[in-house]
């Protein structure tokens, strides 16, 4: 393949990954899919997966399309950030919709590790002679979906770590209570909370500082509240959030809790937002980082940074 067509995949399929990210809250717990109509360089569809049990990315595109436009199709690509589905579920399979509209050509990101997708999809296109091109972005195709990806290939939810700390590294005040994020950082807090599907706290700290684990700084859903106790083993919980469909778990908890994360290897991202004018004399010390870690992004404002922490090597492909 040329370069120009290399980079016409890539600049398409960036707009497939900016739609899909549109179905953040909707779309769950379906993962977020854009799909792009491309006709000698023109655009003459796009659509995304808006809302779960609704029309996926690829019928939204097509019915996007003018009816002036219709006779285009057997021109087209149609870019997909991820498989075409292959089986019925809540809708009809959209690799009979593509077969059926005939178009030339068919990109997409990333396979779906879904168990009736893997594959198959893609391979009941080809088998329809349509040319399929695979692995266009796939990293951040994978990446967008990464949720998805790690609840169905390592049955569990995807699970961040994330904690707020002094100048000093303490995540407490012995005598007071802490006031360490500012507004901004606590609009991006709600903001990972409305997009997670779960919260988890220990059970001293909703005892002794009862929170609330809402949303109200932000737009969206609530994440479902969990309490970890000693009652349950850590295993027991991750397994039975996973049987509930929990894709996404995020840990707010003390230091014992995230100790028992790290030390059972139970993390994904970690964010660590630092207050760097605020320091405390005695209290509970932040969690050691593991080792395991590259730092994904670095944000600051008004004195405090937020530090977002991806482990290394992450398996998000369909696993046998």
């Amino acid at each position: 393949m040329d370069k120009n067509q290399i980079s016409m995949d890539e600049k398409y399929m960036r707009r497939c990954l900016q739609l899909a990210a549109n179905g953040i809250q909707g779309a769950r717990p379906n993962p977020m899919v854009g799909a792009v109509i491309v006709v000698n360089d023109r655009i003459i569809g796009e659509g995304y997966h808006v809302r779960c049990g609704e029309g996926h990315a690829e019928v939204n595109a097509f019915a996007s399309v003018r009816p002036e436009d219709e006779a285009l199709l057997k021109d087209a690509t149609i870019y997909v950030s991820l498989e075409p589905c292959s089986h019925y579920g809540k809708t009809p399979p959209c690799a009979d919709l593509i077969i059926k509209k005939g178009v030339k050509r068919v990109v997409v990101g990333c396979i779906d590790p879904f168990a009736e997708v893997q594959g198959r999809g893609i391979e009941k296109i080809r088998k329809a002679g349509i040319e399929v091109t695979v692995g266009v972005l796939e990293k951040e195709c994978q990446w967008q979906n990464r949720r998805f990806f790690t609840y169905h290939s390592k049955h569990r939810p995807y699970i961040i770590l994330k904690w707020a700390q002094t100048a000093n590294g303490f995540i407490d005040d012995r005598y007071q209570q802490l006031a360490i994020s500012n507004k901004y950082t606590k609009m991006l807090n709600h903001k990972l909370r409305a997009e997670e599907d779960a919260i988890l706290v220990g059970h001293t700290t909703a005892e002794r500082e009862h929170p609330k684990l809402t949303v109200h700084h932000w737009f969206g859903p609530a994440p479902k509240r969990v309490i970890l106790t000693s009652h349950r083993p850590l295993l027991q919980v991750i397994d039975d959030l996973y049987q509930q469909g929990i894709q996404s778990l995020i840990v707010e908890g003390g230091l014992k809790t995230h100790e028992a994360f790290i030390g059972a290897g139970l993390y994904d991202e970690i964010h660590v937002e630092t207050n760097h004018q605020q320091t405390v004399v005695d209290g509970t010390k932040a969690p050691h980082l593991p080792v395991d870690l590259s730092l994904y992004q670095y944000l600051e404002s008004a004195g405090n940074t937020l530090a977002i922490y991806v482990r290394n090597q992450q398996e998000l492909h369909p696993t046998s």
